[in-house]
């Protein structure tokens, strides 16, 4: 008898009725005879509902109280498919983070699990009966509600599912897996079978909006195999798994692009040793994230230019704190630009193959498509180019890779 979580998000659970169609979903299930476990999030919209609720009342706010409020919606959708499981005359019960419990940190609004305690949960599931979980939550230190900030959901199913020692975590969502590219854009997109959990940080982080990068990253070092599927079609999904158990590997996998950086080029910087620690210190300082950089070489050893992104929702402050630096800077001038997007290639098989940039590059500018930066990992290459081309960028890069199916 396998021990499956399964966990249901927003879209999922966005109303009674489905609700009610998730349930038929966690049946099937125990009519294989699983023991389940079952996540859920909030009710689609609901929790920035709750969220816009509280910056109402108090822009600046305690954030133990923001957890407490902003909790409240997975108890709601807990507790609703637990009476609907039990419609369908199975054994079901809610269970909020504190009840089983799941301890965290005290880091409010974005704390970390610490541990579960799953041997109430063990004997009940045992027993036949499916437990109900609030995703999102758990337990801090001095004994008040946490949330986990964002994917908060998929990193509780995935922490659970390693507590319980369960066979799979299966994540539903309204896709029916994993795709080599967004389908929306690329018509010959087509879903990936299995993926390794390298493959899905990187697409993850790179801005596949499948899973979240911390549940990704804890089902990697905890070996627990997910399925991410469809809840609205019985189809079988994409298996996320430990590269051996993927018997021949594509070159690329896959391709993703961010809509979420912005690009800042720092022209006439002084190019004199600690200029960089100076430029980029104050912005970590201010939880500003730098991701792609290039220094351009000083020909007469005075000035230099420097490029990087930042998140698009931290241009105007990163700016901001740019300007008001500059008098250490000494910088010329400084030049952004929101209208870039973040194309990134992926696939594990890059490691034991050579010619992978070079088709990137090649596909590129045979569509006239300048590349302004680029970055690298063992099995990632991404570039930074107009948001204007990014269909064009994804379509000749699918085709490219050998990744069309008709």
């Amino acid at each position: 008898m396998a021990v499956i979580v399964q966990k249901f998000g927003g879209t999922s659970v966005g109303g009674i009725d489905r609700i009610r169609h998730a349930a038929t979903r966690v049946k099937q299930a125990v009519d294989r005879g699983d023991q389940v476990a079952v996540v859920v999030s909030a009710m689609g919209g609901e929790t920035n509902r709750l969220v816009d609720l509280v910056r109402t009342m108090a822009p600046v706010h305690d954030a133990r109280e923001y957890d407490a409020v902003v909790s409240s919606g997975e108890q709601v959708t807990a507790g609703l498919m637990a009476i609907a499981l039990q419609q369908l005359g199975i054994d079901a019960r809610s269970w909020t983070g504190w009840q089983i419990p799941v301890h965290t940190d005290d880091v409010y609004g974005a704390a970390r699990i610490q541990r579960i305690e799953t041997d109430v949960l063990k004997e009940r599931l045992a027993n036949g009966q499916v437990a109900v979980v609030t995703g999102f939550q758990g337990i801090g230190e001095v004994g008040r509600v946490t949330t986990l900030g964002r994917g908060g959901s998929d990193l509780s199913a995935v922490a659970l599912a390693a507590a319980l020692g369960a066979e799979r975590c299966d994540i539903f969502t309204d896709v029916e897996g994993v795709f080599t590219c967004d389908p929306r854009i690329v018509a010959k997109a087509s879903k990936l079978d299995k993926i390794t959990y390298e493959e899905m940080l990187e697409m993850a982080s790179q801005g596949a909006k499948v899973l979240h990068t911390r549940s990704v990253a804890t089902a990697m070092n905890h070996h627990v195999r997910l399925q991410v599927l469809s809840t609205f079609t019985d189809t079988p999904g994409t298996l996320v798994v430990d590269e051996d158990e993927i018997v021949e590997q594509q070159v690329v996998s896959g391709i993703a692009y961010s809509r979420d950086d912005a690009k800042i080029t720092i022209i006439g910087l002084p190019d004199r040793p600690g200029v960089a620690a100076s430029l980029f210190g104050p912005l970590a300082d201010a939880n500003i994230n730098v991701d792609m950089i290039v220094q351009n070489i000083s020909e007469d050893g005075d000035r230099t230019d420097l490029t990087f992104t930042v998140a698009k929702a931290d241009l105007d402050r990163t700016l901001d704190l740019l300007e008001k630096d500059n008098d250490k800077l000494g910088a010329e001038r400084f030049s952004p630009d929101a209208n870039v997007v973040k194309v990134s290639v992926i696939g594990v098989g890059m490691r034991s193959h050579a010619g992978v940039a070079r088709t990137m590059f090649d596909a590129l500018a045979g569509r006239g498509i300048n590349i302004q930066l680029i970055s690298t990992s063992e099995i990632k290459i991404s570039v930074l180019i107009s948001e204007d081309y990014l269909e064009l960028a994804l379509r000749a890069l699918h085709t490219a890779y050998g990744l069309d199916v008709d």
